[in-house]
């Protein structure tokens, strides 16, 4: 922990910085750091996840800026944080770094999720277009040794320009994707049961039952949030549906997809499927994804941009010094924000 001796000299605000020290590399620019620390006086947390260090380090402190791994702030932190008013995640979902308490305190929570949007839309979009290709087989082929010839074999490709898109989820990043695979002529549809058809006709989609997406969609590109209701939301009959040759783009949860049932129709050969997210992460070296030649596997990297990364760090820090110039939050989040789980 460095800083909290300078704050009682200077009397500036004081504001706690729960990042570790490889992240806060990646999240603060130079700029952006002087920005904060020319603002307040600041005190690190270099082992972030020490809940200890957290509880000493609040009392005093007007904002708090999080990141992964951060303990949750429960009534006990805010206990001895009374002064707190500000939490600002580094990341997008807040549900678990903050509870109910702290929303009934009056303490503005802010996240950075708007700024993973594209970098996470780009990966579903390079996977989308792998799985059109089947360049996932061809490298897996060509690596494992097999024949030139046979190497070259695969199930028909096609090419994104009139192809059917099916999107599950009218998120940020799913908006993000859509704007990126209509650019390049896809025909999008939609499963959002909170998409008005207003925004559907100004994003340009069609917006259909999520069991009539997957049975028309040669690509099904996941980008639902996490919450009760969509906890495994493709279940085995659900992916049964999907035709012989589509695949599926999964860059945002784990928790939307069943693993097993996905497992067994990539095995089959049936579909391909392109993932950035599993249940178990790091990825058990005996998991069966591991195994499959139609599978392309990414360890859950998808925004890990440089340009994004600096986003995230520099929109916590605009959110504290909003705050201490009084100035209103651009990125709030309220108590419903607690239903989306991770």
């Amino acid at each position: 922990m460095t800083g909290s001796a300078e704050t009682a000299r200077t009397g500036r605000p004081k504001v706690v910085v729960s990042v570790p020290p490889h992240l806060r590399e990646e999240f603060f620019t130079e700029e952006t750091w002087r920005r904060l620390s020319t603002a307040a006086d600041l005190t690190v947390l270099d082992d972030h996840t020490d809940r200890a260090a957290l509880a000493a380090a609040l009392p005093g402190a007007r904002a708090l800026v999080t990141s992964w791994g951060t303990p949750r702030i429960d009534s006990e932190l805010l206990d001895g944080g009374a002064e707190l008013e500000l939490v600002a995640h580094t990341g997008s979902a807040v549900a678990p770094y903050v509870t109910e308490d702290v929303f009934r305190r009056g303490v503005r929570v802010t996240q950075a999720g708007d700024e993973m949007a594209r970098p996470v839309a780009e990966v579903a979009l390079a996977f989308t277009l792998a799985l059109l290709h089947r360049t996932h087989r061809f490298d897996h082929a060509l690596r494992t040794g097999a024949p030139w010839e046979s190497a070259g074999q695969a199930p028909p490709r096609h090419e994104i320009h009139g192809s059917a898109i099916g999107v599950i989820g009218a998120s940020r990043t799913g908006r993000a994707y859509i704007a990126l695979a209509r650019a390049l002529g896809a025909h999008v549809s939609v499963a959002d049961p909170y998409l008005t058809p207003s925004d559907a006709e100004r994003l340009g989609v069609h917006v259909v039952a999520l069991e009539d997406l997957l049975r028309r969609s040669r690509i099904v590109a996941v980008h639902a949030p996490a919450t009760a209701e969509t906890r495994r939301l493709l279940d085995a009959e659900r992916l049964a549906l999907l035709p012989d040759g589509a695949g599926l783009v999964n860059t945002a949860r784990s928790w939307l997809v069943d693993e097993t049932a996905l497992a067994d129709e990539v095995r089959s050969g049936r579909i391909d499927a392109a993932v950035d997210v599993f249940d178990s992460e790091p990825l058990p070296l005996d998991h069966p994804f591991r195994t499959l030649p139609n599978m392309l596997l990414t360890p859950h990297t998808a925004a890990g941009t440089v340009e994004c990364r600096r986003r995230l760090g520099a929109s916590a820090v605009t959110e504290v010094l909003r705050l201490l110039d009084g100035l209103p939050p651009l990125t709030a989040v309220d108590e419903r924000s607690l239903a989306r789980l991770h």
